[in-house]
């Protein structure tokens, strides 16, 4: 089966759930199946009118517009940051202490790439932007990613929820290069996996390193 059955009546909820999981590979009945059993544990005031927080909107603004020239406030520009849903689950919000700025890069941190890696949570869901440096064999440049880290490993509820509230942020931030939905470590800590997603094969160096 590789559609809904219109004769099956199914909430806006678990037709989202069903999308989610069709798009990280899962056959449509395992998608069905998934989609019950969230339904039945996750109540529904945790997946509907989740905000995003005044913070998280003002830290995109802020790293979309790359600076031109270098200085203090260049410094302070955020080049990886996470968010996370609220100990409610009601509002996105900013992940406390779980950033880089541009001038740790060289600093206290020499791959930032692979610094960015390792703030992932193994066993949790996360929203991520993360501004990539990377060079084609024409140019050097700098896009801003949207990255929904999904992990296999992570329990049904939390996928399920971080699932129905990623329309909620993704609306916030236009303008984005790449939105990237990734469900195992062994992807992202491939800097080859988000080349090819930047450019193909006309990048040639993605923070410095070659791909």
């Amino acid at each position: 089966m590789d559609s809904l059955d219109e004769g099956e009546q199914f909430s806006d909820f678990e037709r989202g759930v069903i999308a989610g999981a069709r798009s990280a590979g899962a056959s449509m009945a395992q998608a069905i199946e998934m989609a019950k059993e969230a339904s039945r544990v996750t109540p529904v005031s945790k997946v509907s009118g989740v905000t995003v927080t005044e913070d998280v909107v003002t830290v995109f603004n802020e790293m979309k517009v790359r600076k031109a020239q270098a200085g203090e406030e260049e410094e302070k520009r955020k080049k990886a940051v996470l968010f996370c849903l609220s100990e409610e689950e009601d509002s996105i919000v900013l992940e406390e202490g779980r950033e880089i700025l541009q001038g740790d890069v060289g600093a206290s941190v020499q791959d930032p790439y692979l610094h960015f890696v390792q703030m992932l949570p193994p066993e949790d869901c996360r929203y991520a932007l993360y501004s990539a440096s990377y060079e084609t064999r024409r140019v050097q440049k700098e896009d801003l990613v949207f990255i929904f880290w999904d992990p296999e490993s992570a329990p049904l509820k939390t996928k399920m929820i971080y699932e129905r509230s990623k329309d909620a942020i993704t609306k916030k931030f236009k303008g984005i290069k790449l939105d990237w939905r990734v469900n195992s470590l062994e992807e992202i800590q491939d800097r080859r996996s988000l080349a090819k997603k930047l450019g193909g094969r006309s990048v040639v160096s993605l923070e410095g390193s070659p791909v």
